[in-house]
């Protein structure tokens, strides 16, 4: 050998190590930063604080079109195929950063919904957005994903592009809205230069180039998918939270403004105290959905069993969704949990303003709102009145569920003011009751 090829040998091995030794480095700063663990906000499509907010709908008229986009988001979910999933019209926002250097992104969090995209140029198809898009041949961290790469598999549809060797891929949604364009890996990063800044490296992300349906004007610039999924942002941070994310969403009241709802990963997800109650996931496939086994509901102290209501109880009966308002179930269960409340509510009943819910009244005070007891296979989950009633007007209060021929689904009214625990690794899903409009971190 050489002097030359010994000493090439020699850089070699040294620059390898060297980069075997940054990249190690890394992923002992990334994982240790989450298992200390972070929280972020979530913001309320209809606050203040929102992009999506207009001051010129009143209280009914915005209860309405969250309410129609529960019904819609019901039917979209129970016809979802291998490559169409949920409706895009989430009901929180997430803010994140993109690339390096970092590009400032806001995005429908989505737990019905796996990939995480942004908008991206070239565009040949994009809706307008406030933000600039994303270039991705300004970022020095944007790598295309190849072909042969394991994660250009999914359970959407993907497509190897022979010339450049690189996967693509196609996301379809219940509305007919859609995104096309390249998966890569990526930079995403939390949190803001005044606040301590986690960032997940070469986290796969689709780069969209031909995007449109309909996702709401200029407001947002894609999906941040928290399904369960392989391509999910939670499944790709994987052992580095522990497998352990968790939400706090606060009470969107009339006549109050609207406090930050949180979202946490790692150690700050995990939920402890006596009044925990937990309950299993179920395996049932498609994976991004978080499926439970809801046995049954009491209103007081009388329970409509599940179990002996005919085609309404199996494992994983129920999605837990935070991109629908209402608790939607069968018609066939909805009619007998009505008349199962009439009968504690002794008042007489009103139309809904909005036209969307069934069983409204005039004035109703909390104290004549019986608990209704969400019974979860092996967890009580006992809701308070503003979960089980929402006012849809000066003068009406309805009760926030609702029939529907789509999948059974438990929406976020009922989620509010309890800290919602997930655990992917251990499979299970914890409630605990909280005041989410009082929260540490």
């Amino acid at each position: 050998m050489s002097k030359l090829t010994k000493t090439m040998a020699n850089y070699v091995t040294h620059y390898s190590f060297f980069i075997i030794f940054a990249i190690l480095v890394s992923i002992f700063s990334f994982t240790k930063a989450m298992n200390n663990g972070f929280s972020i906000d979530l913001i309320h499509r209809d606050s203040p604080n929102s992009p999506f907010y207009d001051p010129s709908l009143s209280f009914t008229e915005r209860m309405n079109n969250s309410f129609h986009r529960s019904f819609n988001r019901s039917i979209n979910l129970r016809s979802r195929s291998s490559i169409i999933v949920a409706s895009n019209n989430g009901e929180y926002l997430m803010q994140f950063s993109l690339g390096t250097p970092p590009v400032r992104t806001l995005g429908v969090a989505d737990t019905g919904s796996d990939i995480t995209w942004t908008q991206c140029l070239p565009c040949k198809k994009c809706f307008k957005q406030q933000t600039r898009l994303f270039n991705p041949t300004k970022s020095s961290t944007y790598k295309p994903l190849p072909c042969g790469s394991k994660m250009c598999h999914a359970t959407f549809s993907t497509s190897c592009n022979r010339t450049k060797k690189t996967c693509g891929y196609q996301v379809m949604y219940g509305d007919d809205s859609y995104s096309i364009g390249d998966l890569a890996t990526e930079t995403i990063r939390f949190g803001s230069k005044k606040k301590a800044q986690v960032s997940l490296k070469h986290t796969v992300i689709g780069c969209g180039h031909n995007n449109a349906g309909t996702f709401s004007g200029d407001k947002e610039s894609g999906i941040v998918g928290l399904g369960g999924g392989k391509f999910s942002l939670i499944s790709q941070m994987g052992s580095s939270i522990g497998g352990k994310f968790s939400y706090c969403l606060a009470p969107f009241l009339k006549h109050s403004s609207v406090p930050k709802s949180k979202i946490h990963f790692g150690s700050n997800a995990v939920i402890l105290g006596s009044k925990v109650v937990t309950t299993p996931l179920a395996k049932k496939s498609p994976a991004t959905f978080y499926f439970l086994t809801l046995e049954g509901v009491s209103v007081g102290k009388k329970r409509l069993d599940f179990r002996k209501v005919a085609f309404s109880y199996e494992e994983g009966n129920i999605i837990l969704d935070t991109g629908t308002v209402l608790t939607m179930f069968s018609p066939e269960i909805y009619v007998k949990l009505e008349a199962m409340v009439k009968g504690q509510i002794k008042l007489p009943t009103v139309v809904d303003p909005t036209g969307a819910l069934s069983l409204c009244y005039k004035s109703l005070s909390i104290e004549k709102i019986p608990i209704i007891t969400m019974h979860f296979k092996g967890a009580d989950v006992k809701l308070g009145p503003f979960n089980t009633f929402v006012a849809t007007s000066d003068s009406s209060w309805c009760f926030a569920f609702a029939a529907s021929y789509g999948v059974p689904i438990y929406g976020n009214i009922a989620q509010m003011n309890f800290l919602v625990g997930y655990d992917l690794k251990r499979r299970h899903i914890s409630f605990k009751a909280a005041d989410c409009s009082k929260q540490s971190h």
